[in-house]
């Protein structure tokens, strides 16, 4: 009787700690606070942000010229497409805005203005081609580790499609056969016709997320915390400094990881998607996105229904840029983090900074062209 009797209380007690420890992971304890957004003109001046917008069209422009057999082409051919390109405007005015990109000049007949690369355009185009082709592993792995993070492991092909930009991969990358190797990814089709790209987990292999990789790097892997980079100027409510504080000590739900038996309005939860958009921005070539862009991703990586008010809630984590009507999300640490971060620097940050070059010399040619004054050529070995 005696031995019974302390067997259920060894239980109770088992039980109860068990509870308390649940509890402890699913409690909500969030201040529901307004945070008012602060303009940060460290973000606002970097090149490769706040050009952004016009980047990727002016890349896919550049991708459809080089293409063409005699790599020309006449205006009239692109020129109804500025709604798939997303350019605000006409296509020939996009082109003008870029002399030092696109070369204009009459067309062998009708006077129809034609354009081609420059030279400067076409050599980084070749160095895109061959940083491709040298570190091409390297950079569909991170078209695997989005997958990978997904609830099935798996996403439909034209989601994948509208990420294959943020990626550092081709527009022509899900189109050609060999790039979609069975080593990395396998086509299934689901819910009828709809195709997705699948990702085939190794049960060997440990993916641990950039949060994780920082802990081990200062040697506190029970406490996985963000980095906080708080702009010029910001200053918290101290009751939010304090829930601050608490989310901090939480305990973390790695991306990869299974989430299913998570309480959605627990503070453990708000930790995990924040940490999920965290790993979401690191594996992008410049970190940063369209906001709008990455609702399509929401249902597949367990995203609440309003995810974006994660960025407004942690603002010494993410910064939203708002640039030509547009709202940009960035992580700070990319930028910030130097030292203490272990984000792995995307293989295409330096071509794409290369063309961002060459739309601010666009600018000074303009420019020089308005005031009939001689443009200053600074000669760049980087193009010799």
């Amino acid at each position: 009787m005696l031995l019974d009797r302390r067997l259920r209380e060894n239980i109770l007690l088992r039980c109860s700690k068990t509870l308390e420890a649940l509890w402890h992971l699913q409690k909500a304890s969030y201040v529901d606070v307004t945070m008012k957004w602060k303009k940060d003109p460290f973000f606002d001046n970097i090149d490769i942000l706040s050009k952004s917008r016009d980047l990727r069209p002016l890349i896919s422009l550049k991708n459809i010229i080089i293409k063409e057999p005699d790599q020309c082409l006449p205006i009239s051919a692109v020129s109804k497409r500025s709604r798939e390109l997303d350019i605000s405007g006409r296509v020939a005015s996009f082109l003008r805005r870029y002399p030092a990109v696109f070369e204009e000049f009459t067309g062998p007949e009708y006077n129809l203005p034609w354009f081609r690369l420059t030279r400067e355009a076409f050599d980084i185009d070749l160095k895109e081609r061959d940083v491709y082709l040298r570190r091409r592993m390297e950079i569909v792995g991170r078209l695997r580790r989005l997958i990978l993070m997904s609830r099935e492991k798996m996403l439909p092909l034209r989601i994948v499609q509208g990420m294959l930009w943020y990626l550092g991969l081709s527009e022509d990358f899900l189109k050609i056969p060999e790039e979609i190797s069975d080593e990395f990814f396998r086509i299934v089709e689901v819910e009828g016709e709809e195709r997705w790209l699948c990702a085939e987990p190794d049960s060997n292999e440990e993916i641990l997320s950039v949060l994780q990789k920082n802990a081990m790097k200062q040697g506190s892997c029970d406490q996985v915390t963000f980095p906080l980079f708080p702009s010029k100027g910001l200053r918290l409510k101290k009751k939010i400094e304090c829930w601050l504080d608490d989310f901090q000590r939480l305990p973390y739900v790695s991306p990869y990881e299974d989430f299913s038996s998570l309480d959605p309005n627990s503070d453990v939860s708000e930790k995990r998607v924040a940490g999920v958009l965290h790993e979401l921005l690191s594996i992008f070539v410049d970190n940063s996105a369209e906001r709008r862009r990455l609702l399509c991703l929401r249902k597949h990586l367990g995203l609440p229904q309003k995810f974006h008010k994660v960025f407004e809630r942690h603002p010494h984590v993410f910064y939203l840029l708002l640039k030509s009507k547009t709202c940009f999300v960035v992580l700070k640490e990319a930028y910030n983090g130097c030292s203490v971060s272990t984000i792995e620097r995307h293989p295409m940050l330096e071509v794409r900074k290369k063309y961002v070059e060459l739309m601010n010399r666009s600018e000074a040619i303009l420019r020089s062209r308005r005031s009939r004054k001689p443009l200053v050529e600074i000669e760049d070995e980087s193009y010799r």
